[in-house]
């Protein structure tokens, strides 16, 4: 059992260290930013990401109306 862990963990040592070895071997490496946001093509196309659209939604905005009959 103990055998079977420590396989299991240089195993996943190893695919670990190949996942970043650009971001270890270069000077200012990091990993690259794949949310939306970050794609310019997506930029170009106007779509943006849900999470931020959504906090934008909430912000409270100082020349909204109040619904009437909702109270916070």
């Amino acid at each position: 059992m103990l055998e079977t862990i420590a396989i299991t963990m240089l195993i996943v040592a190893i695919c670990v260290a190949l996942l970043a070895i650009k971001i270890i071997l270069e000077k200012n490496g990091k990993f690259p930013n794949t949310h939306v946001s970050g794609s310019k093509a997506m930029r170009e196309r106007g779509i943006g990401c849900v999470q931020s659209q959504d906090r934008e939604a909430r912000k409270k905005r100082p020349l909204a109306v109040e619904e009437k009959g909702k109270r916070h």
